[in-house]
Protein backbone atom coordinates (compact mmCIF):
# COMPACT_ATOMS: atom_id res chain seq x y z
CA UNK A 1 0.00 0.00 0.00
CA UNK A 2 1.86 3.08 -1.41
CA UNK A 3 -1.05 5.35 -1.06
CA UNK A 4 -3.81 6.29 1.16
CA UNK A 5 -6.53 8.48 0.10
CA UNK A 6 -6.76 12.07 2.49
CA UNK A 7 -10.06 14.77 2.26
CA UNK A 8 -8.69 18.32 1.87
CA UNK A 9 -9.86 21.89 0.86
CA UNK A 10 -8.37 23.07 -2.15
CA UNK A 11 -8.19 26.44 -2.14
CA UNK A 12 -7.79 27.71 -6.11
CA UNK A 13 -8.31 31.33 -7.61
CA UNK A 14 -10.66 32.51 -5.16
CA UNK A 15 -12.41 29.25 -4.99
CA UNK A 16 -12.51 26.62 -2.67
CA UNK A 17 -14.18 22.78 -2.67
CA UNK A 18 -13.70 19.82 -0.63
CA UNK A 19 -10.88 17.29 -2.61
CA UNK A 20 -9.85 13.58 -2.36
CA UNK A 21 -5.95 13.06 -3.06
CA UNK A 22 -3.46 9.98 -2.74
CA UNK A 23 -0.50 10.99 -0.38
CA UNK A 24 2.04 8.48 -0.28
CA UNK A 25 2.45 7.09 2.94
CA UNK A 26 5.06 7.35 5.33
CA UNK A 27 5.94 5.08 7.97
CA UNK A 28 8.92 3.49 10.05
CA UNK A 29 10.42 0.41 9.80
CA UNK A 30 12.24 -0.89 12.78
CA UNK A 31 15.74 -2.93 12.16
CA UNK A 32 16.67 -5.77 14.88
CA UNK A 33 19.75 -7.44 14.40
CA UNK A 34 20.65 -10.21 16.61
CA UNK A 35 17.56 -9.55 18.86
CA UNK A 36 19.09 -5.92 19.92
CA UNK A 37 17.33 -2.95 17.96
CA UNK A 38 19.74 -1.53 15.41
CA UNK A 39 17.74 1.61 13.55
CA UNK A 40 14.70 2.60 12.32
CA UNK A 41 14.53 4.30 8.85
CA UNK A 42 11.36 5.85 7.41
CA UNK A 43 9.78 4.60 4.14
CA UNK A 44 6.79 3.48 1.71
CA UNK A 45 5.80 0.36 2.61
CA UNK A 46 6.72 -2.59 0.15
CA UNK A 47 9.82 -3.73 -1.20
CA UNK A 48 11.16 -3.80 2.54
CA UNK A 49 13.53 -6.56 2.59
CA UNK A 50 15.28 -5.12 -0.53
CA UNK A 51 15.08 -1.69 1.24
CA UNK A 52 16.94 -3.28 4.25
CA UNK A 53 19.38 -5.65 2.55
CA UNK A 54 19.93 -2.51 0.20
CA UNK A 55 20.33 -0.28 3.56
CA UNK A 56 23.02 -2.63 5.39
CA UNK A 57 25.13 -2.75 1.92
CA UNK A 58 25.46 0.93 1.79
CA UNK A 59 26.08 1.36 5.11
CA UNK A 60 28.58 -1.08 5.25
CA UNK A 61 26.60 -3.62 8.01
CA UNK A 62 27.08 -6.37 6.09
CA UNK A 63 30.51 -7.63 4.38
CA UNK A 64 29.97 -8.70 0.98
CA UNK A 65 27.60 -9.66 -1.74
CA UNK A 66 27.37 -13.02 -1.58
CA UNK A 67 25.51 -12.98 2.52
CA UNK A 68 22.01 -13.37 2.35
CA UNK A 69 20.42 -12.86 5.79
CA UNK A 70 17.21 -14.22 7.33
CA UNK A 71 14.94 -11.52 7.46
CA UNK A 72 11.54 -11.59 9.19
CA UNK A 73 9.08 -9.10 9.10
CA UNK A 74 6.70 -8.56 11.95
CA UNK A 75 4.36 -6.46 14.01
CA UNK A 76 2.06 -5.04 11.40
CA UNK A 77 -0.31 -2.14 12.46
CA UNK A 78 -3.58 -2.35 11.96
CA UNK A 79 -3.43 -1.06 8.09
CA UNK A 80 -1.51 -4.36 7.64
CA UNK A 81 1.77 -2.19 7.30
CA UNK A 82 5.26 -4.09 8.57
CA UNK A 83 6.98 -1.86 11.51
CA UNK A 84 9.40 -3.97 12.77
CA UNK A 85 11.78 -6.22 10.91
CA UNK A 86 14.59 -9.04 12.54
CA UNK A 87 17.47 -10.36 11.53
CA UNK A 88 20.17 -12.99 12.23
CA UNK A 89 23.47 -12.19 10.94
CA UNK A 90 26.87 -14.49 12.40
CA UNK A 91 29.46 -12.06 14.14
CA UNK A 92 31.76 -12.97 11.11
CA UNK A 93 29.86 -11.12 8.57
CA UNK A 94 29.00 -8.06 10.47
CA UNK A 95 30.83 -4.85 8.98
CA UNK A 96 32.02 -1.87 10.59
CA UNK A 97 28.93 0.34 9.86
CA UNK A 98 26.92 -1.90 12.71
CA UNK A 99 28.52 -0.12 15.21
CA UNK A 100 27.32 3.15 13.71
CA UNK A 101 23.47 2.61 14.65
CA UNK A 102 22.96 5.69 15.77
CA UNK A 103 24.52 7.58 12.94
CA UNK A 104 22.95 6.35 9.66
CA UNK A 105 20.83 8.29 7.38
CA UNK A 106 18.40 5.86 5.84
CA UNK A 107 16.02 8.61 5.34
CA UNK A 108 12.63 9.45 4.03
CA UNK A 109 12.81 12.67 6.31
CA UNK A 110 15.72 11.93 8.22
CA UNK A 111 13.52 13.19 11.54
CA UNK A 112 13.37 9.86 13.14
CA UNK A 113 16.32 7.76 11.67
CA UNK A 114 19.07 6.85 13.60
CA UNK A 115 17.02 6.09 16.34
CA UNK A 116 17.04 2.37 17.55
CA UNK A 117 13.57 1.71 19.01
CA UNK A 118 10.05 2.86 17.88
CA UNK A 119 9.37 3.33 21.83
CA UNK A 120 11.92 6.58 21.65
CA UNK A 121 9.71 8.28 19.01
CA UNK A 122 7.30 9.52 21.51
CA UNK A 123 7.35 12.92 22.66
CA UNK A 124 5.64 15.58 24.98
CA UNK A 125 3.51 18.83 24.04
CA UNK A 126 0.58 21.03 24.07
CA UNK A 127 -1.70 20.91 20.56
CA UNK A 128 -1.37 24.30 19.03
CA UNK A 129 -4.19 26.37 19.59
CA UNK A 130 -3.45 29.89 17.71
CA UNK A 131 -6.67 31.16 16.32
CA UNK A 132 -5.21 33.51 14.22
CA UNK A 133 -6.60 33.34 10.58
CA UNK A 134 -4.62 33.83 7.21
CA UNK A 135 -6.04 34.65 3.70
CA UNK A 136 -5.00 32.07 0.50
CA UNK A 137 -4.00 35.49 -1.18
CA UNK A 138 -1.59 36.24 1.96
CA UNK A 139 0.37 32.36 1.75
CA UNK A 140 1.47 33.54 -2.31
CA UNK A 141 2.97 36.56 -1.10
CA UNK A 142 5.11 35.01 1.39
CA UNK A 143 6.31 31.82 -1.67
CA UNK A 144 6.80 34.91 -3.31
CA UNK A 145 9.31 36.59 -0.86
CA UNK A 146 10.90 33.54 -0.41
CA UNK A 147 11.25 32.72 -3.55
CA UNK A 148 12.93 36.38 -4.51
CA UNK A 149 15.96 35.50 -1.74
CA UNK A 150 16.92 31.67 -3.30
CA UNK A 151 19.98 33.32 -4.62
CA UNK A 152 21.53 29.82 -3.96
CA UNK A 153 18.63 27.96 -6.00
CA UNK A 154 19.16 30.68 -8.58
CA UNK A 155 22.93 29.79 -9.33
CA UNK A 156 22.75 26.00 -8.76
CA UNK A 157 19.58 25.04 -9.23
CA UNK A 158 20.26 22.53 -6.70
CA UNK A 159 18.68 23.91 -2.76
CA UNK A 160 15.74 23.98 -0.95
CA UNK A 161 14.29 27.21 1.12
CA UNK A 162 12.26 27.91 4.19
CA UNK A 163 10.76 31.43 5.62
CA UNK A 164 9.66 32.26 8.84
CA UNK A 165 6.42 35.22 8.78
CA UNK A 166 4.74 37.36 11.67
CA UNK A 167 1.14 37.31 11.82
CA UNK A 168 1.32 40.25 9.45
CA UNK A 169 2.99 38.78 6.58
CA UNK A 170 6.43 40.10 7.42
CA UNK A 171 8.94 38.08 6.74
CA UNK A 172 11.06 37.37 9.22
CA UNK A 173 13.41 34.68 8.23
CA UNK A 174 14.19 33.05 4.93
CA UNK A 175 17.08 29.98 4.37
CA UNK A 176 18.84 27.68 1.68
CA UNK A 177 20.57 24.31 2.05
CA UNK A 178 20.26 21.52 0.14
CA UNK A 179 18.49 19.43 2.50
CA UNK A 180 14.25 21.04 2.78
CA UNK A 181 15.04 20.02 6.30
CA UNK A 182 18.39 21.70 7.36
CA UNK A 183 16.66 24.75 5.68
CA UNK A 184 13.60 24.83 8.07
CA UNK A 185 16.38 24.06 11.33
CA UNK A 186 18.63 27.16 10.30
CA UNK A 187 15.18 29.36 9.89
CA UNK A 188 13.77 28.74 13.53
CA UNK A 189 18.00 28.32 14.78
CA UNK A 190 17.60 31.95 13.17
CA UNK A 191 14.76 32.98 15.21
CA UNK A 192 15.63 31.85 18.06
CA UNK A 193 19.05 33.51 18.15
CA UNK A 194 17.15 36.82 17.54
CA UNK A 195 14.92 36.09 19.94
CA UNK A 196 12.28 36.57 16.90
CA UNK A 197 10.75 33.00 17.15
CA UNK A 198 7.57 33.73 18.83
CA UNK A 199 6.63 35.95 16.27
CA UNK A 200 6.48 33.45 13.72
CA UNK A 201 3.04 32.63 12.69
CA UNK A 202 3.77 31.03 8.90
CA UNK A 203 6.11 28.34 7.61
CA UNK A 204 6.66 28.19 4.20
CA UNK A 205 8.82 25.16 3.00
CA UNK A 206 9.98 24.66 -0.75
CA UNK A 207 9.55 20.36 -2.32
CA UNK A 208 7.52 17.56 -0.44
CA UNK A 209 6.37 17.68 3.44
CA UNK A 210 7.02 14.67 5.48
CA UNK A 211 6.76 13.99 9.34
CA UNK A 212 10.20 15.65 10.34
CA UNK A 213 8.95 18.92 9.22
CA UNK A 214 6.13 18.63 10.88
CA UNK A 215 7.51 17.97 13.93
CA UNK A 216 10.07 20.95 14.09
CA UNK A 217 6.85 23.54 13.14
CA UNK A 218 5.70 22.11 16.15
CA UNK A 219 8.03 22.16 18.23
CA UNK A 220 8.97 25.72 17.08
CA UNK A 221 5.47 26.62 17.85
CA UNK A 222 4.87 28.12 14.58
CA UNK A 223 1.01 26.95 14.12
CA UNK A 224 0.63 26.99 9.71
CA UNK A 225 3.22 25.25 7.28
CA UNK A 226 2.81 25.61 3.83
CA UNK A 227 5.01 23.73 1.24
CA UNK A 228 5.09 23.87 -2.73
CA UNK A 229 4.87 19.71 -3.26
CA UNK A 230 3.03 17.17 -1.79
CA UNK A 231 2.53 16.18 2.05
CA UNK A 232 3.34 12.42 3.15
CA UNK A 233 0.31 10.60 4.80
CA UNK A 234 2.03 10.55 7.92
CA UNK A 235 2.70 14.42 7.91
CA UNK A 236 -0.99 14.62 7.55
CA UNK A 237 -1.62 12.36 10.47
CA UNK A 238 0.87 14.10 12.39
CA UNK A 239 -0.55 17.85 11.58
CA UNK A 240 -4.10 17.03 12.49
CA UNK A 241 -3.05 15.30 16.04
CA UNK A 242 -0.84 18.16 16.78
CA UNK A 243 -2.72 21.14 15.57
CA UNK A 244 -0.67 22.62 12.85
CA UNK A 245 -2.52 23.72 9.46
CA UNK A 246 -0.82 22.16 6.44
CA UNK A 247 -0.74 23.48 3.47
CA UNK A 248 0.34 21.71 0.07
CA UNK A 249 0.55 22.33 -3.61
CA UNK A 250 1.06 25.87 -3.26
CA UNK A 251 1.09 27.43 -6.65
CA UNK A 252 -0.53 29.09 -9.34
CA UNK A 253 -2.52 30.85 -6.79
CA UNK A 254 -3.41 27.31 -5.61
CA UNK A 255 -3.16 25.17 -1.94
CA UNK A 256 -4.63 22.86 -0.87
CA UNK A 257 -5.25 22.27 3.23
CA UNK A 258 -5.26 19.01 4.44
CA UNK A 259 -5.51 19.67 8.32
CA UNK A 260 -6.89 22.23 10.93
CA UNK A 261 -8.44 24.71 7.58
CA UNK A 262 -10.06 26.74 10.62
CA UNK A 263 -7.37 29.06 10.01
CA UNK A 264 -7.43 29.94 6.31
CA UNK A 265 -9.85 32.09 4.35
CA UNK A 266 -10.00 32.89 0.70
CA UNK A 267 -13.00 35.19 0.98
CA UNK A 268 -13.06 38.16 -0.64
CA UNK A 269 -10.82 40.90 0.24
CA UNK A 270 -12.81 44.11 1.69
CA UNK A 271 -12.01 47.58 0.52
CA UNK A 272 -8.43 48.55 -0.32
CA UNK A 273 -6.81 47.05 2.74
CA UNK A 274 -2.89 45.98 2.45
CA UNK A 275 -2.72 42.05 1.84
CA UNK A 276 -1.18 41.67 4.89
CA UNK A 277 -3.96 43.09 7.17
CA UNK A 278 -5.87 39.92 6.00
CA UNK A 279 -3.56 37.63 8.50
CA UNK A 280 -5.08 37.87 12.18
Amino acid sequence: MATNTYEGKKFNAGVSSNVLDALTVEGALQININDLPFTITMRTPGDDLSLVRGLLHSEGVINGLDYIPDMILRKENGEGIVTVVDLNIPEDKLGAGYSNSRSLLSVSSCGICGKTELDELSFIGKVLDENKIIHTDSIHSMFEQMNSKQSVFEKSGGSHAAAAFDKKGKLLSTMEDIGRHNAVDKVIGDLINRAKLKSAMVITVSGRISYEIIVKAFKAKIPVLCAVSAPSSLSVDYAKELGITLLAFCREERATCYSNPQRITNKPMRGHRELNSQIG
